[in-house]
């Protein structure tokens, strides 16, 4: 089978980008032709039909006003993104278009080529834009869900796109333009979403197309596991921002005998730096950007990884990544998260938001360390049974064999 993986974003940054190479890297051990579309970047790596990629945009960079006009208007219709896949589409011959990440940058103007060719597109549902102007469900740094049955017009009157009432209107243009008047995303044969919580979510938001259900995986061969801590210390890695709870997690921290390592970065980094400073909490470190084995070894070292988010995370590979690794998980009780760390067994949840529920769980982790083991054996079973590449790899075929059965 051809297969053409689309993502905004072709290097490792975030979770939809990893988790579309790692497809990517499955589907062609499996003896499948792959090949990936979406933005030009310095950091990807070299792919074939590169120079049909579109140009890469910067929202955040210094921008003329033309600029910023022309990105405005390639978030509503990219008609350079259209005329570039289809070059790559007559060339290549797919038999079906994977799609996750494509928002924005991309825009589903290339639905519209897909269409014309009749290739089956499969969607995978990284985040909420399918229902939310801005993506995360988030106004204010909490949970929003205002937009519910098409009401966009929320996303402006509360300015949740980077508190700019200009930004804001035009995801909320772009909504209505894609949903209300072209209906563009109606050509999407499979959506696919990677937690229960995302699909039920989309469901309550008025979202009316069927999805299945297809949790992201990952290879565990790839991450040895270390049962046994080497310090009496827990560990949070990932971005470093508002809603993924670092403030609360930090305040949990206070007067604990234990460390807290801070693997990341992000907005939030320098903020948090200061507040740590000035409290005089010495137990915080932040050991900044990792990856690789420097990153695994940091969190074998450690007790626990902790989630403290404060959004609807759908199906955070984090969890996954501190599970291989023989790693129990304490985790804010709130959207995907829950399916995953399971109350003794393989971690402990709390409120989201509640310093108090997060301390005691910490504190109940340090007091049973035998406790701590077998629930980090359980969490590494729980992963090698449920999110493994061949699981996912015979359901992602049978979505891709609905999807050609509507063509043929």
């Amino acid at each position: 089978m051809r297969i053409i993986l689309v993502n905004k974003f072709l290097y490792p940054k975030g979770g939809d980008a990893i988790s579309t190479l790692a497809t990517g890297k499955l589907l062609s051990e499996k003896g499948h032709e792959v090949f990936f579309w979406g933005m030009k970047h310095p950091m990807n790596p070299q792919y074939t039909d590169a120079e049909y990629f579109v140009d890469n945009i910067d929202y955040e960079g210094n921008l003329s006003r033309k600029q910023k006009i022309s990105n405005a208007l390639k978030i509503l219709y990219s008609f350079e993104a259209k005329k570039k896949i289809e070059k790559v589409i007559k060339r290549i011959k797919p038999d079906v278009v994977h799609l996750n990440n494509f928002a924005h940058q991309i825009s589903p103007s290339i639905l519209d080529i897909l269409k014309k060719y009749g290739i089956p597109p499969i969607m995978t549902m990284r985040d909420y834009k399918i229902v939310c102007p801005s993506y995360s469900m988030l106004q204010d740094g909490k949970p929003c869900e205002r937009c519910k049955n098409g009401k966009y017009y929320w996303c402006f009157l509360s300015k949740c796109t980077k508190n700019s009432y200009s930004k804001s209107m035009i995801n909320v243009v772009e909504m209505y333009l894609h949903h209300r008047i072209m209906n563009i995303y109606d050509s999407i044969d499979v959506f696919i979403s990677p937690s229960k919580f995302l699909k039920e979510k989309l469901k309550e938001m008025g979202f009316k197309h069927k999805i299945e259900y297809l949790p992201n995986f990952i290879y565990p061969e790839e991450f040895i596991p270390q049962y046994e801590n080497k310090e009496k210390s827990i560990c949070y890695f990932g971005r470093l921002s508002y809603e993924k709870g670092i403030a609360t997690l930090i305040k949990a921290m206070k007067g604990l005998d234990i460390k807290l390592k801070i693997i990341g970065d992000g907005p939030l980094k320098d903020s948090l730096k200061l507040k740590v400073k000035s409290d005089g909490m010495e137990n915080v470190n932040f050991l900044g950007y990792k990856t690789g084995d420097e990153l695994k070894n940091a969190i074998r070292n450690s007790m626990a990884v902790v989630l403290p988010s404060e959004c609807y995370e759908n199906n955070p590979r984090t969890v996954l990544e501190a599970f291989a690794l023989g790693k129990p998980v304490i985790g804010a009780r709130i959207g995907g998260i829950p399916e995953l760390v399971k109350d003794g067994e393989t971690g402990y949840t709390f409120e989201a938001g509640n310093v108090e529920d997060l301390r005691s769980k910490i504190l109940m982790l340090t007091m049973a360390p035998n406790k701590i083991v077998q629930m980090g054996k359980n969490a590494r079973i729980f992963v090698e049974e449920n999110f493994n590449p061949e699981k996912h790899y015979k359901e992602l075929m049978e979505s891709y064999s609905n999807a050609l059965a509507k063509h043929s």
